[in-house]
């Protein structure tokens, strides 16, 4: 079992870091065409032709710059700069913006401008901007800041995917489960985050208006206080589209709201934001949470219990958000016994490997990818360098 003292537990999280989170994406370099390789299949076999999306590149931008300040390692610095250098591959010197992907050597390949893709573009350029002080990374986050303005928003909110020329397209790629969602809940999360991670690097007051009236958007239009969730996916008038909770993004918003409203409201606004807050994490720990693993979703009454491994990471999160709120030892215990879920089974043991994709109930795998677009060092390298850089508020 782990240890129940919670300084043993943040000793532990930081050495799986940097025993195995932090060597597995230092491995996926690719020094040959620059970025980092965009495919492995679960057996551990590198596709090194595989395209290279915008998300993961930003993501590992974001994770190599953060992981060498909360470090204080400036030798994982290279590695954020092969990320920062390759994110230009994905511009489009046209119309602005950044495309979804490019092939395994720079050439544009899914040319689509998402909202989504330009968020995590400023979450990346920000940390990498605290790291280094580049000029250049903070002018493009500010660049890209402004694109996010102009036109991926129009008077309702922000957009989804767009094509090229920022004229409208399906949004396939943030919609599941028979939707098309004109807006989303996962969108507006994370043009928030951008926001305050962009604003913390350099204060500027039309970063934190704006970040400020996306955060009273999800308190008004995308939380739902009766369902005790914030609905997923929208029609252009904000109206839900489908009966569904995603426990992971409802443990992952109840503390990462909380986070950007520190940043970006006005103190005085701050407590209705915190009763949101308090409200996902609790109802998500109660709909989700067991003492083997976390619940994905609920769709239409009906629960998935995939155990996706970023679901797993975030309820980390989570709990020590609600350790901090309400100093109620409960959440200590839940953070105690999901870590000792994860290493025991969302962590893959093979030399050279990381964390599996998605497994079932039992523990099986379903054989998903260990590198894809979406799977990336995001989730569970924040939860690791947030929980090392924070410790446990009240007891650390």
């Amino acid at each position: 079992m782990v240890n129940s003292e919670p300084a043993v537990l943040i000793s532990g999280i930081r050495s799986h870091l940097e025993t195995k989170i932090l060597p597995f994406w230092e491995n996926l370099k690719d020094d040959a065409f620059g970025g980092y390789y965009g495919y492995m299949d679960e057996a551990l076999h590198l596709n090194r032709k595989a395209d290279k999306g915008c998300i993961l590149n930003s993501r590992i931008l974001w994770f190599f710059s953060t992981a060498a300040t909360v470090l204080k390692r400036p030798d994982l610095r290279v590695y954020a700069d092969h990320a920062y250098r390759f994110l230009d591959r994905f511009g489009d010197p046209e119309n602005g913006g950044l495309f979804w992907s490019v092939t395994y050597d720079g050439t544009p390949a899914d040319t689509t401008k998402h909202t989504y893709c330009q968020a995590f573009a400023v979450y990346g350029l920000a940390a990498y901007y605290r790291l280094t002080g580049n000029p250049g990374a903070l002018d493009r986050a500010r660049s890209l800041f402004r694109v996010i303005e102009r036109k991926c928003r129009d008077k309702g909110g922000y957009l989804e995917a767009q094509k090229a020329d920022f004229t409208p397209e399906g949004n396939e790629k943030l919609s599941e489960n028979g939707v098309m969602a004109s807006r989303t809940m996962n969108t507006l999360l994370h043009v928030i985050e951008a926001y305050a991670e962009l604003y913390r690097a350099y204060p500027d007051e039309a970063v934190r208006s704006a970040g400020a009236a996306a955060l009273r958007q999800c308190l008004n239009q995308v939380w739902n206080p009766e369902k005790h969730r914030l609905e997923v996916f929208f029609d252009a008038s904000f109206r839900p589209l489908l009966d569904m909770q995603s426990y992971g993004h409802d443990i992952e918003a109840g503390w990462l709201l909380r986070d950007a409203a520190k940043a970006l409201l006005p103190e005085a606004e701050q407590a209705s934001l915190d009763v949101m807050c308090l409200d996902l994490l609790q109802s998500a720990a109660d709909r989700a949470f067991t003492d083997h693993g976390f619940h994905y979703e609920s769709v239409n009454g009906r629960v998935n219990t995939v155990r996706a491994w970023w679901p797993q990471a975030e309820a980390m999160l989570g709990f020590a958000c609600g350790w901090e709120m309400t100093q109620d030892p409960v959440w200590l215990s839940r953070m105690k016994t999901q870590w000792e879920y994860i290493r025991r089974m969302t962590v893959d043991p093979r030399e050279g490997s990381e964390w599996f994709n998605e497994l079932r109930e039992d523990g099986s795998s379903l054989g998903k990818p260990m590198v894809e677009e979406w799977k990336c060092p995001y989730h569970n390298g924040r939860m690791c360098l947030r929980l090392i850089g924070g410790g446990l508020p009240g007891i650390l």
